[in-house]
């Protein structure tokens, strides 16, 4: 359901409110103490009377390493005994990056998944078929309570077993469909092998990891859907920080929750609007776990405008990447998705690819490993391999392999990245 008066704000109303909440966050870390705190006062803050929007870019950042340092839970803004739910995602060899959440935040993240299908179309008449990953991870659980919030049926199936996915959908008819965009090309494609019925979809929130306009072309190709980005992070709120509406063109966030920047990952310095930089948000209605200026790590551009839905919230572009997941081979630097970009644009392969760097050697290369859209005598590696080095400059080994080598996605997000450093090749027919 739409909400005119929070998603439709003229920018000075919504100003306004930010620079509000803003001053109610910074006094609650400096009350609350911790790392956070020091910052501030090291800083000159002495209140949140001395914050200004205009001046944000000058405070402190936070980081994940200030989760890692304060493991478990130490930073908590309030007592634990107000702690309701505990979220995380996963970090360093294995260690979750744990978040806490009071029964106000749970409230707040519930409603912003609502606004997140609503975005999407959904309504209370609608049944949301879920299957994103229960469990520490903030996907299924964000998106089922969002569903409940907006009074919608939902359809709480978690990842993994296709077959069985496939048949309630064709029993019970969801119109919306939630899952990793790995996974929604999975069900697509085991719903054309099977012929089961799968028309009653009619939108799909589809995040959790970075995916091109190729992807969503792939997605719609084999669903009959309007495929939408929904974008969240744990030490965030989760799933529904923003989403793309039905006009794709960009994801609203919802900033009267979340305030959002875009810096340069290397300086920290703002960009200019409509330039990628690295996201950077302040959470200035969370309870259990408020951060200021928390560096995510991933890349998009901000834009303002009313979008033609009738929204005036920020929009921000897809993920580009991640920080650290951009890949330098030999000289170049680029992020996994720009090579799917020029993988699924070229027609010539099917939507399943994984790009195997290959550190055996000092001189590193990348073996793009994937399957051709249709069986030729020479296949289409080679004309692959002109289009990654005139596009991105990037010399590649194109591997075209037989239907069906490259993993595909049940459980979980896709692997599109692994690195081979010794032993025998991560997939047949690599060497």
């Amino acid at each position: 359901m739409f909400d005119p008066k929070a998603e439709a704000m003229s920018r000075d109303e919504r100003a306004a409110l930010q620079r509000h909440r803003l001053w109610g966050l910074v006094d609650r870390l400096l009350v609350a103490g911790g790392v956070q705190a020091d910052r501030l006062r090291e800083a000159g803050v002495k209140g949140g009377a001395d914050v200004t929007l205009a001046e944000l870019h000058t405070l402190p950042f936070t980081t994940k390493q200030d989760l890692w340092d304060a493991y478990p839970l130490g930073m908590l803004a309030v007592p634990q005994d107000r702690v309701v739910a505990v979220h995380g995602s996963s970090g360093t060899q294995g260690r979750p990056t744990l978040v806490a959440y009071t029964k106000a935040d749970l409230d707040l993240w519930a409603g912003m998944c609502a606004r997140s299908l609503s975005c999407a179309g959904a309504s209370a008449e609608s049944v949301v078929h879920n299957a994103y990953g229960y469990g520490l991870f903030t996907g299924g659980i964000g998106v089922h309570q969002g569903a409940v919030a907006l009074g919608a049926a939902v359809v709480p199936m978690s990842g993994g077993m296709t077959e069985r996915q496939l048949r309630m959908i064709a029993d019970l008819r969801p119109d919306v469909l939630a899952c990793t965009p790995a996974y929604a090309l999975r069900l697509g494609e085991a719903a054309a092998e099977t012929g089961t019925d799968v028309s009653s979809l009619r939108a799909g929130l589809f995040g959790a990891e970075p995916w091109s306009e190729e992807l969503r072309t792939a997605i719609e190709n084999v669903l009959p859907i309007k495929a939408m980005d929904i974008y969240g992070l744990s030490e965030v709120i989760g799933p529904g920080v923003a989403t793309e509406c039905l006009e794709q063109n960009g994801l609203h966030v919802n900033e009267d929750h979340f305030i959002v920047e875009a810096v340069d990952p290397a300086t920290g310095d703002p960009v200019e609007e409509g330039e990628p930089g690295e996201l950077v948000f302040s959470t200035p209605t969370k309870q259990a776990l408020p951060l200021l200026r928390y560096r995510t790590g991933d890349i998009a551009a901000l834009s303002h405008g009313e979008c033609d839905c009738g929204r005036t919230l920020v929009r921000m572009s897809r993920i580009r990447g991640r920080v650290d997941d951009m890949l330098v081979i030999r000289g170049v630097n680029l992020y996994p998705g720009e090579v799917e970009r020029v993988l699924l644009g070229s027609g010539l392969v099917v939507p399943h690819y994984q790009l195997v760097v290959d550190r055996r050697k000092p001189d590193v290369r990348l073996v793009v490993a994937c399957e051709a859209a249709e069986a030729t005598e020479d296949g289409p590696a080679e004309e692959l391999t002109r289009a990654l080095r005139a596009d991105l400059g990037l010399h590649a080994e194109v591997r075209v392999l037989p239907a069906g080598t490259v993993p595909r996605v049940e459980v979980g997000k896709a692997v599109r990245v692994v690195t081979w450093e010794s032993g025998p090749a991560p997939l047949p027919g690599l060497d």
